[in-house]
């Protein structure tokens, strides 16, 4: 299964896509979506809905686990990560794809172990999960990467309770 995990930003969107292996996985690519700051909200807008396209159409994912907005100190933020994730979950609903949200304590949980594990632990969970020679940076490809990790562990409980839901 090919996960594209999405750490979703107006002004960074991180992406990391994690094949996986078991409980494991495999790094496939990471990186991260920018968009000028100086073009229009449309503009920028415009610009990321076409690069999420692309890159779902580049690596053909299975799933795609996005970073759920749970908690913003200042609103033009909240409001551009929110905007930012509304294309991410059309996008990949749109081409086909498995959509889930995570929290970030969730994701934390899911590769470290601890729901409120310090950024750098993580970092270093996804380093070692991956078998990365090197941490993962930026930080936002890193948080996608761990993000595509936690759904991998998490597939089967989802799967297991939409069976019993049936």
């Amino acid at each position: 299964m090919f996960v594209l995990g999405i750490d979703p930003g107006l002004s960074r969107c991180g992406y990391g896509c994690v094949e996986a292996a078991g409980r494991r996985g495999r790094a496939v690519a990471a990186g991260v979506l920018r968009t000028p700051t100086d073009l229009a909200l449309p503009e920028r807008l415009a610009m990321l809905d076409a690069d999420l396209r692309s890159l779902l159409a580049d690596l053909r994912p299975q799933a795609v686990a996005v970073e759920r907005l749970f908690f913003q100190v200042n609103a033009r933020t909240a409001m551009a990560v929110g905007q930012a994730s509304g294309l991410v979950l059309a996008a990949a609903a749109g081409a086909g794809c498995e959509v889930a949200q995570y929290t970030p304590n969730e994701v934390k949980q899911a590769v470290a172990g601890w729901g409120a594990a310090p950024k750098e632990q993580v970092i270093r969970m996804v380093q070692s999960l991956l078998e990365l020679p090197a941490p993962p940076r930026p930080a936002d490809a890193a948080d996608a990467l761990a993000l595509a990790l936690c759904h991998i562990a998490m597939a089967p409980l989802r799967a297991q309770l939409a069976r019993a839901r049936r």
